[in-house]
């Protein structure tokens, strides 16, 4: 008959065995209903996407498409103005609710100081919160912008949106998971400086909106645009239907331009007048091409994984320095 010895454990005392342990478990713990929350927004939102795009393929199909023309079926009764308010949103949700909290809210509340005080370093709690943050947000962005790159890149010509205009430019491909990913970047940021939870949420909720406008403007400034002149009174070619055009002129022949409108809102007897006075001959439009997309949507992501990177860095040497 054996005894057990002192180093016996029950079965049932045994610890159980977690995917994640230690400081990043108590970050996932902490922050689990955000963390839950964003999830299911993310996977309800991807769930309506994939809806959407099964009840226009069956439309379509209805129709007879492709081999019957069909214009601009994805409108607002297909839902298509919920979901790009839906997208639209999700950096906004990611920057104010989590990012902007996620250190302010140790801070204000004393858990920073409690944690950093029990054998953990501010570098190392920092990166268990960003290890948690920034995998959430790719996560979300890949899932989302998978799901709608989908239903949009084999219908793109029924899509009343331009490719180059937020809603469509900004939801497919690598744009939104490096969106995501630079905006928890913002939030965080913005929560080491102002350090208060409430100030730093509504902070980085001005300042996300704000982005919204200037990233308007940057985004059709990623590449070259181009030019085409064709005759006055003939129409712009079909493969110029991708196009998205910028910018419009009429010109004579020795190359100067005039607004289109210069003579357009003239009576007939006038406008021909004016058209024989500058000599116009030629429609001239500057315009982006559809394959330019793949390039500058590249190079967007390119440039806000390059600000995530300096946020982060400046976070990191700011919470490494500074007493909490």
């Amino acid at each position: 008959m054996s005894t057990p010895t002192t180093t016996d454990r029950p079965a049932e005392l045994q610890p159980r065995r977690r995917l994640l342990r230690g400081l990043p478990w108590l970050v996932v713990r902490q922050h689990r209903t955000a963390l839950s929350c964003v999830l299911a927004l993310t996977v309800l939102g991807a769930l309506w996407i994939l809806y959407q795009r099964h009840e226009l393929v069956q439309m379509l199909d209805a129709a007879g498409w492709p081999e019957k023309e069909v214009d601009h079926w994805v409108d607002d009764s297909r839902g298509y103005s919920h979901i790009a308010a839906l997208l639209s949103g999700v950096p906004l949700v990611l920057a104010v609710f989590i990012g902007a909290p996620l250190i302010a809210g140790d801070r204000e509340s004393g858990t920073a100081q409690l944690v950093t005080t029990q054998s953990v370093t501010r570098l190392r709690w920092l990166i268990a919160k960003l290890g948690l943050l920034y995998p959430l947000a790719l996560v979300c962005g890949l899932m989302l912008s998978a799901a709608f790159t989908w239903w949009w890149e084999p219908h793109r010509s029924l899509f009343s949106t331009p490719w180059a205009e937020g809603p469509v430019f900004d939801n497919t491909g690598p744009v939104l998971p490096a969106i995501l990913l630079f905006m928890a970047a913002t939030g965080v940021t913005i929560g080491v400086l102002v350090r208060r939870v409430l100030p730093a949420m509504v902070v980085t909720f001005l300042f996300t909106v704000a982005a919204q406008f200037v990233w308007d403007e940057i985004r059709i400034r990623l590449a070259s645009p181009r030019m085409f002149t064709y005759p006055l009174d003939a129409e712009l070619p079909d493969r110029f239907s991708d196009a998205y055009e910028l910018d419009r002129w009429v010109g004579n022949a020795k190359g100067e331009l005039f607004g289109w409108g210069t003579c357009a809102e003239a009576t007939d007897q006038a406008q021909d007048a004016c058209i024989a006075k500058h000599g116009i001959i030629n429609n001239v439009v500057e315009y982006l091409g559809y394959d330019q997309m793949a390039a500058m949507q590249w190079t967007a992501a390119g440039l806000l994984l390059a600000g995530t990177a300096l946020l982060t860095a400046f976070v990191l040497w700011r919470v490494s320095r500074r007493p909490l």
